[in-house]
């Protein structure tokens, strides 16, 4: 079946790094999801780059951000005085867009403002992250009383899943009709998730928590070659318990 055409606008940095990691894992694997390829080459990405970063983001620790620098059509960049946008292509749809609009080419002055836009958000992060060591340090840090004390402040409600743009666990479902199957997205903080034998492996918050945690900072980077966070802060903002990885990864130094 042809996927509708969707264009978004105003994807951020980090949001576009994000697509790069489920590229990596719908489309890299032995296996390729169809569907999902239709769905992305009907994508028309207009990136935006960040000026005023929110208090939870740390793209730039993470390396994704604050500025696009691929996997859009088109990037453009809000400057003032006068205020205008700088545009940038990035695929030949983006150029064919481009050169449909109404514009004249970008000066050196334009190009120098568009920097100092992205270095200044990129100084005014809102959380930060020392990414040295981290990896290796979740492994050995597997049985450390901090994933218990975070469990106790954990619900285990999956919001933090559900709102990560790398986050693509999924689980099968079968109808009473023997041709109907489908997918339904599903998140390591349900019990059923981890079922085997009719009953769960990871039955406490704390294994769950540390799952999740320890898959995006540390095993991630074996399956896929990257992190499995983009540093968008999304977690932090839409956590009930307002739980911080950014802090918690500093607790398991």
């Amino acid at each position: 079946m042809e996927a509708p055409k969707v264009a978004l606008l105003g994807v951020r940095a980090c949001d576009l790094a994000a697509l790069a990691v489920q590229d990596r894992v719908f489309l890299g694997g032995r296996y390729p999801d169809e569907a999902y390829r239709e769905r992305r080459k009907a994508l028309f990405l207009i990136a935006v780059n960040c000026a005023v970063p929110g208090g939870t983001c740390f793209c730039a620790s993470m390396g994704t951000g604050p500025r696009a620098t691929s996997g859009f059509d088109l990037a453009l960049t809000e400057l003032t005085g006068p205020h205008r946008f700088m545009a940038e292509a990035g695929s030949e749809r983006g150029e064919e867009l481009l050169a449909a609009l109404p514009s004249h080419p970008a000066e050196d002055a334009d190009r120098t403002a568009a920097r100092e836009v992205s270095t200044n958000a990129a100084d005014r992060m809102g959380r930060r992250i020392d990414l040295d060591g981290v990896k290796e340090r979740l492994v050995e840090r597997r049985e450390s009383p901090v994933w218990n004390e975070i469990a106790s402040r954990c619900l285990t409600c999956a919001n933090c899943t559900m709102v990560c743009p790398t986050c693509f666990c999924v689980t099968v479902e079968d109808g009473t009709d023997l041709a109907e199957r489908a997918e339904r997205w599903d998140s390591c903080f349900t019990l059923d998730f981890f079922e085997l034998g009719g009953a769960s492996v990871r039955s406490s918050g704390a294994a769950r928590y540390r799952q999740w945690l320890t898959h995006k900072s540390s095993t991630w980077v074996d399956q896929f070659g990257t992190f499995g966070c983009v540093g968008c802060g999304r977690c932090i903002t839409w956590c009930p318990a307002g739980i911080d990885l950014t802090e918690e990864l500093e607790r398991l130094r």
